[in-house]
């Protein structure tokens, strides 16, 4: 071995080496996210400025781009402001944001069906039955009526 061997020191992590960061898609958006798209997405429709906006709900300009960018978690008394000036009460805001966090990111799979064996009636009388599981597209706060 020669000497420079021997000197070397033997390097141990503390921590093990970082992951990449999973894009936003595809992790659980987080709240503030999705409330500043909901604010830009409206503000945009209407075809308003950043400035007019901040002015009519009475916060700063750099304050609503950040709220926007998902960049600041802001208070409800801001959100309120934030909502009151695009027109919205701060229950629309937040009806706006629920729609966006329970949309499907991509369409439902198709439900297959399912055979199942029956043992509580002899395999001679019926040999297997198919059970259809409900759908799994129905979001809370869906109202379906029975016929």
């Amino acid at each position: 071995m020669s000497s420079d061997e021997t000197n070397r020191a033997r390097v141990v992590p503390l921590r093990p080496a970082a992951a990449p960061a999973p894009d936003r898609a595809a992790r659980e958006p987080l709240w503030r996210h999705v409330v500043g798209d909901v604010l830009r997405r409206e503000r945009l429709a209407q075809e308003r400025t950043l400035k007019d906006v901040a002015d009519a709900a009475r916060i700063s300009v750099p304050y609503l781009s950040e709220l926007e960018r998902g960049r600041k978690e802001a208070s409800s008394e801001v959100l309120a402001a934030a909502a009151r000036a695009l027109g919205y009460g701060l229950a629309d805001l937040l009806a706006l944001t629920h729609r966006e966090l329970v949309r499907p990111a991509r369409p439902p799979r198709p439900v297959r069906s399912t055979t199942v064996r029956s043992t509580t009636v002899p395999s001679s009388t019926v040999r297997s039955a198919t059970v259809r599981p409900v759908s799994r597209t129905a979001f809370p706060g869906d109202v379906r009526l029975a016929a």
